[in-house]
């Protein structure tokens, strides 16, 4: 049955939609059956699959028009995907008048846990009702971060969220770990910030650092991981140290 892992972190440019595609195309590339959802309205991770976001049955068909959740996914060499694009945005205000409401993502993933090993889903930079019904239906919380002071105060934020999240619709969830991005060593802050994650949340701080790197940047373009992209690169180097930190990775902690 598939983990669902939830990509989350309100505070926008943080590399998290980044994360979630390339790492599921690295978890791909080790023969693993991954699937994304990407839960975002801007609809990045879906494009970063190489998936034209104008495809006509997306996320939003399922959580409202009753669209079964296998028949809206689309298969890529990088990982399968079910697509997001701008109509998602109107859910979240229609999602208000829905019994349930927390849960609707949840139920219609049922069905898929057993064709996967992962499940992966790319939040939206907010703490609205789309990241709400994602972290209600995830069983871990993989938190991508930039070094930086203000990605320190928005993790305390999210960390409020998901308690209550768990207290309230999802008593299992867990994070999964903490991962650092765009990391630049030449700044002596960045090694501060990552010292005071690291003695706050312990062995959930992933070893793997993913750099600043041009390719990363550039892939999304391209509408491909880095993995594809440039695959000699630092960054896709990166990411592929990442997801076999990931598959090995047993030190999920408490909220």
């Amino acid at each position: 049955m598939a983990r669902i892992v939830c990509f989350a972190n309100q505070k926008g440019g943080v590399g998290k939609t980044t994360t979630c595609v390339d790492l599921c195309a690295a978890v791909k590339n080790q023969r693993k059956r991954i699937l994304l959802i990407d839960a975002d309205p801007q609809g990045n991770a879906t494009t970063g699959m190489g998936v034209d976001k104008r495809t006509a049955v997306t996320l939003y068909d399922v959580l409202m028009r009753g669209v079964r959740a296998q028949d809206a996914v689309i298969r890529t060499k990088y990982g399968d995907v079910l697509p997001s694009n701008l109509n998602l945005s109107g859910a979240a205000v229609e999602l208000v008048e829905t019994p349930d409401r927390e849960r609707v993502l949840r139920r219609a993933l049922d069905p898929l846990r057993e064709q996967y090993d992962y499940i992966f889903i790319d939040c939206p930079p907010s703490l609205g009702l789309l990241t709400l019904n994602a972290l209600a239906a995830a069983d871990t919380v993989l938190i991508p971060m930039q070094c930086e002071y203000y990605a320190m105060e928005g993790l305390t934020d999210l960390m409020t969220s998901m308690r209550l999240t768990k207290s309230r619709f999802n008593p299992a969830l867990k994070i999964e770990g903490i991962v650092l991005t765009m990391y630049d060593r030449r700044l002596s802050f960045s090694g501060q910030v990552a010292q005071e994650i690291r003695q706050y949340f312990g062995r959930a701080l992933y070893k793997t650092v993913v750099p600043r790197n041009v390719r990363i940047a550039e892939a999304p373009s391209h509408g491909k991981p880095v993995s594809a992209y440039s695959r000699l690169s630092r960054g896709a180097e990166a990411y592929d140290a990442l997801a076999t930190e990931f598959l090995r990775h047993d030190h999920t902690i408490e909220i």
